[in-house]
């Protein structure tokens, strides 16, 4: 089968949209497929060298350290281009938007080219022009965006709200383009329930695909450091947690000799740096990024405890990552984090920094536990979560949607 795999960006790592692309266009070509990966700016690494990467150029107004980044004129190159500086301009988030176009427009020489165009989670309007004219669609919805936009919305002050609203604009677009869709994916049961209620979306047109992770990487190795805590945030908002864990370590360091690792792309001057620097953490806080996969295995299988303060996750490819490596995981009783974790974990209520503490401490003070959790978490990265086994039942509902093309 020949497959145009769609990513409107491919964050390396601290981010699920990167991982997903590499690992499943891998597992896909293990299996015979042919794969083109069709993604903007940041261009995934490491992709299998039999999978082909079309790079899909954007103003990239996000991707350095100041954000929105000034555009000049010449740096306008088509309509495309306007189209995501103006929305921009009006305060909403435009990449899906602009990615989504930018795909119908080259789908018009390239669609015979494919017999399945898979999108991942861009589900921008341009989607829908590909649909009209009859090209099999499937798209993976990791979790609605709407989840971020309510802890948002709850976590802002009122002068703040407008703005938010704004930010997450794009998700109306979003939830349009996916109850058009004929098939979709979902990486967790939570996630999916989540997504066909807030989307409004037939339940019938979901798959259930959990992500995978890769144990020759992702494996115990040497010795754990002392105190060493790991914790891994996509993105700085509330939405990852990452002020309760904080707070939490600032009440931990009283009686142990902790170091909290932080894997995050954060704000330059915001709300996390900020809170790192009133809590006097900046000895024991090391914000890392940039990681490639060893040097985030090595990370995770170093550590005597991996946290996952999230508010909600969809699934959370480091926490399966972390259960790989036997890192102990203290997670939020969030999202998909139960259905993840299993009983290879702790699990504490979302957004208690309190039994955040009682959590680490507790297995900090434990290395029976820690072993046992160990032991228990590798085993569950086995037996439950294949790229190889990922890519099979996705390609059954590439099949579907093909069965559904024709109809």
């Amino acid at each position: 089968m020949r497959i145009a795999l769609l990513s409107y960006r491919s964050k390396a790592h601290c981010g699920g949209q990167g991982v997903y692309v590499r690992y499943l266009s891998r597992g896909l070509v293990e299996l015979g497929h042919e794969v083109e990966v069709f993604s903007g700016q940041p261009y995934p690494e490491d992709l299998d060298p039999r999978v082909t990467l079309t790079e899909v150029p954007s103003l990239d107004m996000f991707g350095g350290p100041d954000f929105p980044r000034k555009v000049r004129f010449r740096d306008f190159r088509d309509r495309y281009d306007v189209l995501e500086f103006v929305t921009t301009k009006t305060g909403t988030f435009a990449e899906p938007l602009a990615f989504g176009a930018r795909i119908a427009h080259l789908m018009k020489t390239r669609a015979a080219d494919f017999d399945v165009v898979h999108d991942n989670q861009s589900l921008g309007y341009g989607l829908l022009a590909l649909k009209r004219r009859g090209v099999p669609l499937v798209a993976t919805i990791h979790h609605p965006i709407s989840r971020d936009r309510r802890v948002e919305l709850d976590a802002a002050r009122l002068r703040k709200k407008y703005g938010i609203l704004r930010w997450y604009g794009f998700v109306k677009m979003q939830a349009r383009v996916a109850r058009r869709l004929p098939v979709l994916v979902g990486v967790s049961d939570v996630a999916t329930a989540d997504t066909i209620t807030d989307f409004r979306i037939d339940p019938e047109r979901f798959r259930v695909v959990p992500l995978g992770v890769d144990t020759d990487v992702f494996r115990p190795a040497g010795p754990r450091v002392p105190g060493r805590i790991v914790a891994i945030a996509s993105a700085d908002r509330p939405l990852k947690g990452v002020a309760h864990l904080l707070d939490a370590v600032a009440k931990l360091r009283v009686d142990h000799a902790v170091e909290l690792q932080l894997v995050s792309a954060l704000e330059p001057g915001g709300a996390t740096e900020q809170r790192i620097a009133e809590l006097g953490l900046t000895d024991c806080v090391t914000v890392r990024t940039g990681l490639s996969d060893a040097e985030l295995a090595a990370l995770l299988a170093s550590a005597e405890v991996m946290c996952v303060p999230s508010l909600y996750e969809g699934f959370s490819l480091p926490t399966v990552e972390a259960l790989a490596c036997g890192t102990p995981v203290v997670a939020s009783r969030a999202g998909a984090l139960p259905e993840v974790v299993g009983d290879a974990g702790v699990l504490v209520p979302p957004g208690d920094a309190g039994a955040l503490v009682t959590a680490i401490d507790g297995l900090l003070r434990s290395p029976e536990e820690r072993e046992r959790l160990s032991v228990a978490g590798r085993a569950r990265a086995e037996e439950r979560f294949s790229w190889i086994s990922v890519a099979r039942a996705t390609v059954r509902a590439y099949e579907d949607a093909r069965g559904d093309a024709k109809c």
